[in-house]
């Protein structure tokens, strides 16, 4: 099982938070000899609640930058090196997974509820039963440990007693649980086990406490960091089955508690005078960006976005060079149109079809507001999702269009994406990872063009284009510093081809395990969208991408079908972009969707206030289309998980 820790040292308390930090490192190496998967801690000091968490060994945590960077900023702050220092407490978690991935931040420890961040040692059996009983509790993780601090909110709600919540939540779980845990509102730290798993010792005089999972990890510490020796004789004891402590943090009061005597006093706070008021919860964890995270004053683009540079007022270079796209116009594109118009009924253009939102908005305008007879083409390399092939077939059944599809062998496709993935998982490095997981994917280029001469048809219409869409990260991570392609990627000037070609290179020399079956895929990829002439029409050239009128005629007319499993709309029809998207957020702190309603400031569209509301629900990870992604691709997402969220961060 798990092992779980902590150290207390009340108000008058005599352990710096230099000493408490000096603790943890023994505190993890003895307690991941219980379980060594995943490994976080809790710091609660200076008025915060402050988490940190991560897969991998404990020892391995240890050893990161994050950890240190971690520690340094909630227990190294000044106030908590004075000679009274002000209350601090640590608890701490070594995990043994037993259900839930640990490459998903959620399943790890300490979990964080609205006003409890816990931890536990057991499992619970019943979780699911409890979750049904009282509707969901809003679990966000996929873990049994969830249960009992959501559990324990619910019962807080009615009994306004931190004891009586935990002694209800008790009664109904089943299962071994062994917990500690803050109360945000209460400021309380509450010790409770259903099994005797929970070793404490106690200096009163010092107001310190020290509790651990076995009597012997609890003595070595004592005894490792000297302890006895400087603040005297601790009281040692075993927490006994259906027992447990709440401990009000600034007062340094132990109060006992029993499952088999409920009849606690409600307490309103550690001092009798009222409610104390909730801490705020700063949530800090290792596979997020830090919410302190410089941005753009006007933008929402990160400090951490390539080769960008501020200004004395802050504003990026991105806003500074931004000039808007002049449009052609809906008059030149309607005079496009008429040009190609055929009037015997045979088809006069070709609409690309992926079966995203603005695929499926571009054969709309083509049929009803141009007034063309479209064939649509999709390329389906393996990774257009069942979501958008619905999507397809409801535009091309509603507008009766004909649907003509291109695909190559998918399972070499998906082959291919797992050696890269499995060789950038060797060496990862956010430039070179997204043209070579999409290798397979940069053909479709090359298919319409074969289409438009099996039917002579000269007019082939993307429904792209559009500035508001534009990356320029992905490229930048390459070291280009422009975007000078004007959305056509054709269109790159000379000497940008080659920085990419050199960089390319230079990613395979380093990781020879680039060089496998996938390389033709990749260098025809490179071939068919930078070397070939493109003289596509792209739709957004010419009027303005408007994301409120696109949905409306989708969902109005056509039922349109959205993911269920992010509130964006953009790129769900691409079963990459889930992944990467996670990449890029977790390892860089933005991801495309910061790109998008940063190039919607500039345009006037939206302001920074509503960007920045929009990409915390859109940054949110989708879990479940990137474990479809892995099924599809044939990969273990939790150890690629792991992989990402141990590379070093950018913020």
């Amino acid at each position: 099982m798990c092992g779980i820790f902590g150290v207390i040292s009340g108000q008058k308390g005599s352990l710096s938070g230099k000493a408490i930090a000096n603790l943890l490192p023994p505190l993890f190496k003895l307690s991941e000899k219980r379980g060594r998967e995943a490994s976080g801690l809790a710091v609660c000091a200076e008025g915060a609640i402050q988490v940190y968490k991560r897969a991998g060994s404990a020892r391995a945590m240890l050893k990161s930058a994050d950890y240190q960077s971690f520690v340094s900023r909630t227990l190294l702050q000044p106030a908590l090196q004075a000679s009274s220092p002000p209350e601090t407490a640590v608890i701490g978690h070594s995990r043994l997974v037993t259900n839930g991935g640990r490459g998903f931040s959620e399943n790890n420890q300490p979990l964080v509820t609205d006003h409890c961040v816990g931890i536990h040692n057991g499992i619970v059996v019943n979780d699911q039963a409890i979750k049904e009983r009282h509707g969901g509790l809003d679990a966000t993780s996929d873990v049994d440990s969830e249960v009992i601090f959501r559990l324990i909110e619910a019962n807080f709600k009615t009994t306004k007693s931190i004891t009586d919540a935990v002694v209800n939540a008790y009664q109904e779980i089943e299962g071994a649980a062994s917990i500690a845990f803050y109360h945000d509102i209460t400021h309380t730290l509450t010790l409770m086990t259903n099994t005797g798993s929970l070793y404490v010792a106690v200096n009163h005089d010092a107001q310190v406490l020290v509790f651990a999972s076995e009597p012997s990890f609890v003595q070595q510490v004592l005894s490792q960091c000297k302890l006895t020796k400087t603040l005297g004789k601790f009281a040692t004891r075993k927490l006994q089955p259906t027992s447990g402590l709440s401990i009000a943090l600034k007062s340094f009061t132990l109060d006992e508690i029993s499952i088999a005597s409920s009849a606690d006093k409600p307490r309103t706070s550690d001092d009798g005078k009222g409610t104390v008021p909730a801490l705020p919860l700063q949530i800090v964890d290792a596979t997020s960006p830090h919410q302190m995270i410089r941005r753009c004053t006007r933008c929402i683009l990160p400090a951490s976005f390539p080769l960008i540079e501020f200004d004395d007022n802050g504003v990026c270079n991105q806003c500074r060079d931004h000039a808007p796209r002049k449009l052609y116009g809906k008059e030149a594109l309607q005079k496009l149109a008429d040009q190609h118009r055929k009037n015997n009924g045979e088809p006069d253009c070709i609409v690309t079809l992926s079966g995203g939102r603005d695929s499926s908005f571009g054969l709309h305008y083509v049929k009803n507001e141009l007034g063309l007879n479209p064939i649509a083409m999709t390329y389906d390399w393996g990774m257009v999702t069942d979501l958008a092939r619905r999507n397809q077939s409801r535009m091309c059944a509603r507008l009766g269009v004909e649907h003509i599809i291109r695909s190559p062998d998918i399972s070499v496709k998906r082959r291919n994406i797992r050696k890269n993935l499995e060789a950038w998982f060797r060496r990862p490095d956010l430039g070179a990872m997204l043209p070579l997981l999409t290798a397979g994917d940069k053909q479709f280029y090359h298919y319409p063009r074969q289409l438009r001469k099996e039917y002579d048809l000269d007019l082939v219409f993307f429904a792209a284009g559009s500035d508001l869409e534009r990356t320029v990260f992905k490229t930048a991570f390459c070291g280009i510093s422009k975007d000078r392609h004007g959305q056509i990627l054709g269109n790159f000037p000379v000497i940008d081809k080659f920085r990419l070609v050199a960089y390319f290179t230079k990613q395979f020399l380093l990781n020879p395990r680039y060089i496998n079956t996938s390389l033709f895929d990749t260098l025809w990829a490179f071939f068919a969208t930078y070397v070939v002439k493109d003289d596509f029409t792209y739709l957004f050239h010419y009027i303005p991408w408007d994301e409120d009128k696109i949905m409306s005629v989708l969902r109005e007319q056509y039922d349109w079908e959205a993911s269920d499993d992010t509130s964006s709309t953009w790129r769900i029809g691409d079963g990459t972009a889930a992944f990467y998207n996670y990449v890029y957020h977790t390892v860089a702190g933005f991801s495309e969707y910061d790109t998008f309603r940063s190039n919607q400031i500039r345009a006037g569209l939206i302001t920074r206030d509503e960007a920045l509301k929009l990409v915390s629900e859109e940054n949110v990870p989708r879990y479940e289309t990137m474990r479809e992604y892995a099924s599809l691709v044939g990969f273990n997402l939790d150890e690629a998980l792991m992989v990402i969220n141990s590379m070093p961060k950018r913020f």
